[in-house]
């Protein structure tokens, strides 16, 4: 097995480890099976989509918004069920970062995902998106630590 690398958070750090011991077709498997489990926006934020970050560089419409409580964030994400690729990036993202602070989403490295192997089975293009929606959150992060 391979194991996760120490710089990320706990339960990112899981999910990389999870999809390690995948092979080939099981790695989309489990991302199409994480997309499933995307939340739903929460009804305060349904329909405020101005109150979103889009993430334009994913061929896909993506919003994201960042919520704090006491200094940790939680993310949430609006990506259509035609999407299931960047749904499953959406959930991974939002599970392995929810909780974590400004400071400990800034220090995910941008290319963590080549760790689960999926280049193998996704194109670089399709990869591009969990790196562009990665990079939105660091924004939103560094507007949490401005605030």
């Amino acid at each position: 097995m391979n194991a996760a690398p120490d710089n990320l958070p706990p339960r990112l750090a899981e999910i990389v480890a999870d999809f390690a011991l995948c092979q080939g077709q099981e790695k989309l498997e489990y991302l199409l099976e994480l997309s499933e489990g995307l939340p739903p926006l929460p009804a305060w934020l349904q329909g405020k989509s101005d109150l979103m970050d889009q993430v334009h560089e994913c061929m896909s419409p993506v919003a994201v918004f960042a919520d704090a409580e006491d200094g940790r964030l939680v993310y949430h994400f609006d990506v259509p069920p035609e999407a299931p690729t960047v749904r499953g990036f959406a959930a991974i993202l939002g599970e392995g970062t929810r909780g974590l602070t400004p400071q400990a989403v800034l220090a995910i490295p941008g290319e963590f995902y080549l760790q689960m192997g999926l280049q193998t089975v996704l194109s670089g293009q399709r990869l591009n998106g969990i790196s562009a929606i990665l990079a939105h959150m660091k924004q939103l992060a560094v507007g949490h630590l401005r605030s």
